[in-house]
């Protein structure tokens, strides 16, 4: 079944700097993201509850965004992947964060649901 893209869009009272460090270091993704994290090379393992996975990083840049490809994804579906992008506005200063992620149709709330609770988890982990 074909995966659909979609975005989600958090604000965040916080530095672009310090919201990135928790996408990109293995220590800032078990933060929020998993229970641990392990690096190897451009390999992120996700450990949670006696279950691994593994992402590539794909691209990034400091501050900016990252991205990432699930290890398991299908590897004909190549704009597959997830996405942190921070943006900051140039009149506010507010900082949001935008997620791109995919998922197939029937899935799509379920996703959405588990990322409001990831974020939820980030704030609380960075003191929001």
């Amino acid at each position: 079944m074909e995966k659909i893209k979609f975005q989600l869009e958090f604000t965040f009272n916080t530095s672009p700097k310090l919201l990135y460090s928790r996408f990109s270091t293995p220590s800032g993704l078990a933060e929020w993201f998993a229970d641990d994290v392990r690096l190897k090379s451009k390999d992120f393992t996700f450990f949670w509850d006696g279950s691994e996975q593994t992402a590539k990083l794909l691209m990034k840049k400091s501050n900016e965004y990252i991205r990432f490809k699930w290890e398991d994804d299908d590897e004909d579906d190549i704009e597959s992947y997830f996405e942190f992008k921070i943006t900051t506005d140039e009149l506010t200063n507010d900082v949001a964060l935008i997620i791109t992620d995919f998922a197939e149709e029937d899935e799509i709330e379920d996703s959405k649901d588990l990322w409001d609770q990831q974020i939820n988890n980030l704030k609380r982990a960075i003191g929001l």
